[in-house]
């Protein structure tokens, strides 16, 4: 990563009541940079700086509502809801996944395969947050959207496919839960190096199968979901990257949940 000093490392964001006339042409839209705000965010997110990253997106934030820039502010509150629904902070998760949603609607984006992702991020928040069955909707939503826009094999349409279904079987719906994991794993075996997420698709297997089954009835299933999904992260043709850490580290709970303690160290 560049050490090289960038303005939002050490400027505040400007004021809002020092705009100048926004009915002046000028004024109307100021689009911040959101390639180079994404860019950025992943290596603070890399390091597990997430203090940074927060500081980082809060800052870019200000700077889009001053701009007048609603998709900027679409993306960084897209990211923003991610970010504390991975810190546990419920508030601003579900703020900003509100946020979201309203200025996709008022940018006439509903419909659109960068709307899908953001109502597949905030339903997610939903369920993390106990809200699990208010998500829901989103999530089909989400795969109208995505199913009749993107190919078979993507892997947005995986990802959707796994964090559904985990709603689905929050919900009481195994059956159809376990349909969306297997369509998930799938895809994921048709991309490369998409060992890694078919592993964890294998591990929500698991955890589906005790719930339906018990842990006793279901143990023979559990123990090939566990193994196959093992032999697929030793897989030497996986990157050994940050995304793979942050699999394993996913992945650790539920082997040592299982008994698998030695694979959770």
């Amino acid at each position: 990563m560049s050490n090289e000093l960038r303005r939002e490392d050490y400027e505040e964001p400007r004021c809002l009541l020092c705009e100048t006339d926004p009915e002046s042409e000028q004024a109307k839209v100021q689009a911040i940079p959101t390639g180079r705000v994404i860019e950025k965010l992943d290596a603070f997110l890399g390091k597990n700086d997430y203090a940074s990253a927060e500081r980082h997106l809060l800052y870019w934030l200000k700077e889009a509502e001053a701009g007048g820039d609603r998709r900027g502010q679409y993306t960084v509150c897209n990211e923003l809801m991610g970010l504390y629904r991975k810190l546990g902070r419920r508030e601003e998760a579900l703020q900003n996944a509100e946020r979201t949603l309203s200025l996709a609607e008022s940018l006439g984006m509903q419909n659109h395969v960068t709307a899908a992702t953001a109502f597949v991020n905030a339903a997610t928040v939903k369920k993390a947050f106990g809200l699990a069955a208010e998500g829901l909707p989103l999530f089909e939503q989400a795969k109208e959207i995505y199913e009749a826009n993107l190919q078979p094999t993507d892997g947005r349409l995986a990802g959707l496919y796994n964090n559904m279904a985990l709603t689905l079987a929050e919900i009481g719906r195994g059956k159809e839960a376990k349909a969306l994991f297997e369509q998930a794993y799938a895809i994921c075996m048709q991309n490369e190096h998409g060992q890694a997420d078919a592993a964890v698709t294998l591990l929500n297997l698991a955890n589906l199968t005790e719930q339906q089954e018990g842990l006793l009835e279901g143990n023979e299933t559990i123990l090939n979901y566990l193994d196959r999904a093992l032999a697929l992260l030793d897989d030497e043709a996986l990157p050994h990257d940050g995304q793979y850490a942050f699999v394993c580290e996913k992945c650790a709970p539920t082997f040592g949940y299982y008994g698998y303690f030695t694979v959770k160290e």
